[in-house]
């Protein structure tokens, strides 16, 4: 068959990429990584510059040696020396980096926080198709031997307390009459009451994705999500906001004459509505809410989710309806929430009482 000449536009080479083609491919795959990935990559990265400027006294440049990154985890974990806990971070060098805000504090870093920032320098060698130093043997023992030896001096991750149903009312009970007061209830209650939603995802709240379903019953239909980056349309994508959570959106929408838009905004002085609020608004309000209530402990907007889950549990909600909720596609994701209540509500742990 003959095709017709394209006189305008040039011909393609099959086997490389125009500068136009390689802009486009980085557009998109930007596009497709949630905000959230975005800014922790954007964070690990500049202190990998800062790092290596300070420690090696010139610029970075990929790829780098297997030696480096060996340097790297020495100099962030803490190992056990007849003198105690040490790692090999300069102090002067360690001072430079919070001073210049590439550090939160002094002193080595989580494990976590380490084993994230060498998974983003992996991710930049893979991404510029460089020589990985980061799947070098030595360094893949050293990272595991480091975590098994934080395993061994008791030092877990420590996860934020959870906002179950009593301290979630505490909560609830520091919402006045006022505009603000009835976007924070409802606020609350569509993240808690729906499943446990993300902070993200109440940002990202739209009211193209809000159906009445009856008085003071609506559905929320969740189109992205963690579990769900590619938009598929899946029952579980509905989530019900139903009885109190329902009425108090009910009445949040009434006061705030939210017609389209984002669902949740900022309020301004005067009472005036302004732009949606961030993640991290999100998170804010969580922890003015929890300080207002008095509540002890350790909370983020995160206990929310993870609130939801443990309350499930306590109430023996069957583990598939819960999930269909949260969108948790792991049922060992989803354990993880309520290990330390299922413990203390398993009827295993009576069987040597009455011995």
């Amino acid at each position: 068959m003959a095709l017709p000449s394209l006189l305008k536009t040039p011909a393609l080479a099959p086997h490389e990429l125009s500068a136009v083609t390689e802009q486009a491919v980085a557009d998109l795959l930007r596009e497709g990584e949630s905000a959230n990935t975005q800014r922790s990559y954007q964070s690990a990265l500049r202190y990998w510059a800062a790092w290596y400027a300070m420690r090696y006294g010139d610029q970075i440049a990929l790829p780098l040696p297997a030696a480096c990154v060996l340097q790297f985890i020495v100099d962030h974990a803490q190992r056990t020396t007849p003198k105690g806990l040490v790692h090999e971070l300069p102090l002067e060098i360690d001072q430079a980096l919070v001073n210049s805000g590439f550090k939160g504090k002094l002193g080595a870093l989580a494990n976590n926080t380490l084993v994230h920032r060498i998974a983003v320098l992996s991710k930049a060698h893979q991404v510029k198709e460089l020589k990985n130093p980061c799947r070098d043997p030595k360094v893949r023992e050293l990272l595991s031997r480091t975590r098994k030896a934080y395993a061994k001096r008791g030092e877990l991750s420590k996860k934020k307390d959870a906002l179950t149903k009593d301290p979630l009312k505490l909560l609830l009970a520091t919402c006045d009459d006022s505009l603000r007061g009835k976007r924070d209830r409802a606020l609350l209650l569509f993240a808690w009451a729906s499943g446990g939603r993300r902070r993200s995802e109440v940002a990202a709240a739209d009211m193209k994705f809000l159906k009445k379903t009856g008085p003071g019953e609506f559905s929320y239909e969740l189109v992205y999500s963690k579990t769900n980056q590619s938009g598929l349309d899946q029952p579980e994508n509905h989530k019900p906001v139903l009885g109190t959570a329902g009425a108090a959106l009910q009445e949040w929408l009434a006061v705030s004459k939210i017609r389209e838009g984002a669902l949740f905004r900022r309020v301004l002085k005067g009472g005036k509505l302004g732009a949606a609020l961030s993640a991290a608004a999100v998170r804010d309000i969580v922890h003015d809410r929890c300080r207002l209530a008095g509540l002890a402990g350790e909370f983020s907007a995160h206990s929310l989710r993870s609130g939801f889950v443990t309350e499930s549990v306590h109430r023996e909600v069957p583990l598939p309806e819960t999930m269909a909720l949260t969108g948790h596609r792991s049922v060992k994701s989803v354990v993880i929430y309520s290990r330390q209540s299922s413990a203390h509500r398993s009827r295993a742990r009576d069987f040597f009482r009455d011995l």
